[in-house]
């Protein structure tokens, strides 16, 4: 049976985006969107709990996602799930996380104010040099 890995979330950035640029040149940008859900507990209280989810988009829909995407705003992504592995470099032990690495991302609400919204952006798979062989951190 054939694998699919295909995830849509809709939450908020909780800090403005992060650009960068690999030894080859080409963009990436990193954020963190937060996604609140609400449940009621035992007691029948409302509870409001946050899942916080580390996003990486490539090239040229990196520079527009760090020029018009500030903390705060609603933004839907849709992408694939990847699981990033590193050695901690404190105590060496062997961790990992997984991110969503965006082929799609959707502005949504209004831009902060005096700024011009962009058009939604297009579909961008990230290329196969674009693995993380080439990110310098």
């Amino acid at each position: 049976m054939p694998n699919f890995n295909r995830v849509i979330i809709l939450g908020n950035l909780t800090k403005d985006p992060d650009l960068k640029y690999t030894p080859t040149g080409t963009p990436l940008c990193n954020f963190v969107i937060a996604i609140n859900s609400f449940f009621k507990d035992s007691k029948g209280v409302k509870q409001e709990e946050a899942t916080f989810v580390p996003v990486t988009v490539w090239k040229k829909q990196a520079e527009t996602v760090a020029e018009y995407l500030k903390k705060g705003r609603p933004v839907l992504i849709e992408g694939r799930l990847k699981q990033e592995r590193w050695k901690n470099k404190d105590d060496g032990k062997d961790r990992s996380r997984m991110i969503v690495v965006a082929s799609i991302v959707r502005f949504l609400g209004k831009p902060p104010q005096g700024q011009d919204e962009k058009p939604p952006i297009s579909n961008e798979e990230p290329s196969p040099e674009q693995d993380e062989e080439n990110i310098p951190f």
